[in-house]
């Protein structure tokens, strides 16, 4: 995930606040950072609590702060960062405070928001304009079936982007999208939109917004993790009357945005979450534990997580007959904790 914004914006406490990672002192402009943002997983909580594990690991999203947005700039040095990143964040200011200058003058969201679009449009405009131009010159030597798949797909695009004037994706057939996919354009990425609010905009408003935006105080994310105990967080919360807070939303919502989903894997030494496509099959989850149990699938056992924490624990759950044995074309579904047989 790309966390992108204009200079003041927040971006770099939220970076912090999700990955735990501080800002290096000497960090260059132009330069990116990297950090891991565990997925707060309330299930991998209950199984932890359940079977008492060594370790307990939830699944992560890579986090990576751009360079900073600067409207009107000729040169978008977060531009090839964010190319490459699988989804976007965008973090629109809508804060006030006389010691964090704007470096527009005022804090207006939907005009900051607005330019931001813009400089994301005109970015993937201008790096569809190029690539037809070098392709046009390419051409005259002669051009190939795939070459001329790839510029009536950026022909299009183009033609759908200047219609529009916003950042949006166009109906592209699969092998469309596939002639396209190495130029990384951001139109073709989901986005999250972050507004980062006062404390008290937030209490009066709640967090409440469409399903790709999200209304976040970086100031009161701040307060809820200088709070050690957990009980103490969902207290403050509770008060709050949110649910969880802006930030684990927000990364929630970005590994559901990639088509991303979460099985288990339980034992005295670890409880774990781990990373999977939407409709990935036992083998596929297999792999991920490790390559080996992938090459030798035999089976998978499943339990389903609702059953094992209304039985109190796996022997229980066998003992009603609700563990599953399932063989390689089994589709893994959201929750799933699994047992896998193999042999190499």
């Amino acid at each position: 995930m790309a966390l992108l914004g204009f200079s003041q914006s927040g971006r770099k406490t939220f970076f912090t606040l999700l990955t735990g990672r501080k800002i290096p002192a000497g960090l260059k402009a132009g330069e990116a950072l990297e950090g891991v943002a565990p997925i707060r997983d309330p299930r991998v909580d209950s199984l932890s609590a359940l079977v008492k594990p060594e370790k307990t690991r939830y699944a992560e999203n890579l986090i990576v702060l751009c360079p900073e947005v600067t409207a009107g700039a000729g040169k978008r040095e977060w531009l090839e960062t964010a190319k490459k990143c699988d989804l976007l964040c965008v973090v629109v200011r809508a804060f006030t405070s006389s010691e964090v200058y704007h470096p527009a003058g005022s804090v207006d969201p939907k005009r900051d928001r607005s330019n931001l679009e813009s400089e994301l449009l005109f970015a993937d405009l201008e790096l569809i304009e190029k690539r037809l131009e070098r392709m046009a010159k390419e051409k005259r030597a002669g051009q190939t079936a795939q070459q001329a798949l790839e510029e009536r797909t950026l022909e299009k695009i183009k033609t759908f982007l200047e219609g529009e004037m916003r950042l949006a994706a166009p109906a592209l057939e699969p092998h469309e999208l596939e002639s396209i996919r190495s130029l990384g354009l951001l139109c073709l990425k989901p986005v999250l939109w972050a507004c980062n609010v006062d404390e008290g905009a937030l209490r009066e408003a709640g967090a409440a917004g469409a399903a790709n935006e999200f209304t976040v105080s970086c100031r009161l994310e701040q307060e809820i993790m200088d709070l050690d105990k957990p009980e103490e967080r969902e207290a403050y919360l509770k008060e709050l009357g949110l649910s969880s807070s802006g930030l684990d939303r927000l990364n929630r919502t970005a590994y559901d945005a990639l088509g991303l989903m979460s099985f288990y894997t339980i034992g005295e030494d670890e409880v774990r979450a781990w990373t999977i496509r939407k409709g990935s099959t036992g083998p596929t989850a297999a792999g991920k534990v490790h390559s080996d149990i992938e090459r030798g699938f035999i089976r998978v056992e499943i339990i389903k997580y609702d059953d094992l924490v209304a039985a109190g624990s796996e022997a229980a759950v066998k003992a009603q007959g609700k563990s599953q044995v399932k063989g390689r074309d089994y589709v893994i579904q959201d929750g799933d904790i699994c047992h896998f047989k193999f042999n190499v």
